[in-house]
C-alpha cells in the first residue's frame, strides 16, 4: 500500500457517492500499489532472511543480532496486537493521543499496511467472517468456495493479490477523522522505513562495522519481519482451521495454542471471535496472553483505562449456549 491509496479514496467516493456504502472499491488504480507493497512484504524479507542464515552459517551469530531481533519483534508485535487489533480496530481500552500515535507507529513498523488499510479489512473480516466479503477465509475467495490447501494458501498469503480493497471510508471512518491518527497513516512509508533504519544504525553503533549494519538490517530488519508477517497471517490461516472451539461463534475460528507465544495471544482467536471487544484474548489462566500483559502493565501505571473484559458470567453463558 501507498500514501497515495489512502489519498485516493475520497476521489473516488466523491466521483461516486454511492460507493460509499460499498464495502469494497472497485480500482485497478488502487489495487496496483497495494500488490506491489505485497510483492515486496513476500519476498524482501524471505530474501534477506536467506542471506542472514547464509552469512550465519560462515560467520555465526552473535548478541547483537540476537537482540535486535527479539527487540523489534516484540516492539513490532505489540504495535500489532495492542494497537492495531486490540485499540484502533476493536476499541478494546482507551489511551491518551500519545500513546495512541506510539502504537501505530510501532504497528506500521511491521510493514502490513497503513492503519486504516489493516482495521478496515479486520473489521470486514468479523462482519463477514469465513462468509463471502470476508477479504482472507479460507473457505471463500470473494463468492467463491475454497478449502483444502487452496483456502490455506489463499487465507494466508494470496488473499493480499486478489482482494478488492476495502472501502476504509464505510470501515474506518472514525481512524480518518482524526487529524492527529489520520497524518500518522499518511506517513506509513517514514514508519515502515524507520523499522528498518532502527536495527541497521543500532547494529553499526553496537559493533562499530558496516557489517554490524549490515546484520542489523538483516536480523532486526528482514528476519523479524519474515518472522511477523508469517505468524500475523497464521491467525488469518491456521486458526481458523486447526484448534479447539469453545465457544459456537458461528464461523470456524480456533484456539491454537502452539502459535500463542510467537502471536502475542492473537492464536486464543475463537475466545477473540467470541468477545471481539476484549483486551484479553487469553480467557483462561494458562492461556498466556503478551498482548493483554502489556495492556494490564499500561492500565497499572495510568497509561489506558476503561480495559474492557469479558466478565466470568458472560463467559460461562456463551460455554452454556454451545453446550446445549
Amino acid at each position: 500500500m501507498s500514501m497515495q491509496l489512502d489519498r485516493a479514496i475520497p476521489a473516488e467516493l466523491l466521483v461516486n457517492p454511492s460507493a460509499k456504502k460499498s464495502i469494497t472499491i472497485k480500482s485497478d488504480y488502487l489495487r496496483t500499489p497495494q500488490r506491489l507493497h505485497a510483492l515486496a512484504l513476500l519476498w524482501i524479507p524471505l530474501l534477506g532472511s536467506v542471506a542472514a542464515l547464509a552469512i550465519a552459517f560462515y560467520s555465526g551469530i552473535g548478541a547483537v543480532e540476537i537482540g535486535l531481533l527479539v527487540s523489534m519483534y516484540i516492539l513490532t508485535l505489540v504495535g500489532i496486537t495492542v494497537g492495531f487489533h486490540r485499540h484502533f480496530a476493536h476499541t478494546a481500552f482507551q489511551t491518551s493521543t500519545a500513546v495512541r500515535v506510539i502504537l501505530a507507529i510501532l504497528g506500521s513498523m511491521a510493514c502490513e499496511g497503513p492503519l486504516t488499510y489493516w482495521v478496515s479489512n479486520h473489521r470486514r473480516h468479523h462482519q463477514y467472517s469465513d462468509r463471502p466479503g470476508d477479504p482472507h477465509s479460507p473457505f471463500f475467495q470473494e463468492s467463491e468456495s475454497l478449502g483444502g490447501l487452496r483456502g490455506l494458501w489463499h487465507s494466508h498469503i494470496g488473499w493480499m493479490f486478489k482482494h478488492e480493497i476495502t472501502n476504509t471510508f464505510l470501515f474506518t471512518k472514525d481512524l480518518l477523522r482524526d487529524p492527529v491518527i489520520s497524518k500518522v497513516n499518511q506517513l506509513y512509508y517514514v514508519w515502515a522505513l524507520l523499522g528498518l533504519a532502527i536495527p541497521t544504525i543500532l547494529g553499526g553503533i553496537l559493533t562499530g562495522t558496516i557489517m554490524g549494519a549490515i546484520s542489523g538490517f538483516l536480523w532486526g530488519g528482514c528476519v523479524r519481519l519474515f518472522l511477523i508477517f508469517h505468524f500475523t497471517s497464521s491467525i488469518n490461516s491456521i486458526t481458523h482451521l486447526c484448534g479447539s472451539r469453545p465457544f459456537d461463534t458461528k464461523e470456524h475460528s480456533r484456539n491454537n495454542i502452539w502459535l500463542a507465544i510467537p502471536t502475542g495471544g492473537e492464536a486464543w482467536h475463537n475466545n477473540h471471535h467470541a468477545f471481539s471487544n476484549s483486551a484479553i484474548f487469553g480467557l483462561k489462566w494458562w492461556q498466556i496472553d503478551f498482548g493483554f500483559y502489556v495492556i494490564w502493565v499500561l492500565e497499572k501505571v495510568g497509561l489506558v483505562w476503561d480495559v474492557k473484559k469479558p466478565t466470568a458470567q458472560m463467559i460461562e453463558s456463551k460455554l452454556k449456549a454451545k453446550n446445549n
